[in-house]
């Protein structure tokens, strides 16, 4: 299979999530005033399985390091691969509900708060479990991101027309998804060999935790999706026919490439943290945040009409950069 050998790469590859896991929710955004995201969702999950398999039938699958896709699949013991299908479980409920905090706050406020909460959480267990980087230097950037969350959320309650009871349902939702979100990439992380030329008997390789975790996602997606289907925290209630009915071809591939995107991001990011350690490879992706709110602040234009907010969103971008940064370097000392 392909790895990687240097921290530079695992840099690199950490900021290619960073733009994937901030970019997929424009799919959604596209969507959602023809498709309810419950039902943009279906085709989101499968898009994050089918590309799971591609990587890992041809990059995983590829080389002498390493065990290849099927190879690793066939020895992997029964924890691991219950613990990466865990994390697909805990993920699809918490990106549920972020992408309702989406459809009622906009990605400028759902993704700094709800994200920027995992990424303080996941950070702390993460290198709780595998200390790598100067913690000082680390945890003073994962400081720095919390303060661009509280500066997102004073910026959001400006906008005109978000009243208490929207603004409140909106953080409150986006502070849940982000909770669980914390921990997701810690199951996945505990089902994976640490040394990806020679991993471990029975953990996992990166391409196929990828792949379990996609299939936990698809499967647990019958439970939650159908709960926000039928008793919706936003919109209107669906239902499985309107899947078929209701959707063209345009539509299903929207969502599908919306979990494309996601899935190439969460494939690269674990091949990274052989290098760069769980814990920096997971906060990195999860400066998504910051990708996101450029793209509700420039593109969407969730703020517009909100008055005194320039600070605080220059504010904000600059806590996250400088953030971001401090935890770069923390690998380094």
């Amino acid at each position: 299979m392909v790895v990687i050998y240097s921290y530079e790469v695992a840099v690199f590859l950490a900021f290619i999530t960073m733009l994937c896991w901030g970019s997929w929710a424009n799919t959604q955004k596209l969507a959602q005033k023809k498709w309810p995201f419950q039902l943009f969702y279906w085709d989101y999950a499968i898009g994050v399985l089918l590309l799971a398999l591609l990587l890992a039938f041809t990059a995983g699958s590829t080389g002498s390091e390493g065990r290849s896709f099927l190879s690793d699949l066939a020895q992997a013991d029964a924890r691991s691969l219950f613990m990466a299908f865990l994390g697909g479980v805990v993920f699809n409920l918490a990106n549920i509900l972020l992408v309702s905090a989406i459809a009622i706050a906009g990605m400028a406020v759902a993704f700094p708060i709800g994200i920027g909460l995992a990424l303080v959480l996941g950070v702390i267990t993460n290198y709780a479990a595998t200390p790598l980087g100067n913690p000082v230097i680390l945890f003073s950037g994962v400081g720095l991101v919390t303060v661009a969350i509280i500066l997102d959320a004073l910026a959001y309650r400006k906008i005109p027309g978000s009243t208490a009871v929207t603004s409140t349902k909106g953080i409150v939702i986006s502070l849940l998804a982000g909770l669980l979100m914390g921990f997701f990439y810690r199951f996945v992380a505990s089902s994976m060999a640490t040394d990806f030329v020679n991993p471990a008997a029975g953990k996992l390789t990166p391409y196929t935790a990828s792949v379990i975790f996609a299939v936990g996602l698809l499967v647990s997606n019958f439970l939650w999706n159908t709960i926000f289907m039928y008793k919706p925290l936003t919109g209107e209630k669906v239902s499985y026919n309107d899947y078929f009915v209701k959707g063209d071809s345009k539509l299903h591939l929207i969502g599908l490439l919306g979990g494309g995107i996601w899935s190439l991001g969460m494939t690269l990011n674990i091949i990274a943290a052989e290098q760069a350690g769980f814990a920096i490879s997971y906060g990195l992706g999860q400066g998504a945040t910051l990708i996101a709110a450029l793209w509700g602040v420039f593109i969407w234009k969730e703020f517009k009409g909100a008055k005194g907010v320039k600070g605080l969103l220059t504010a904000m971008f600059l806590f996250f950069v400088v953030g971001l940064t401090l935890i770069i370097v923390a690998r380094l000392y």
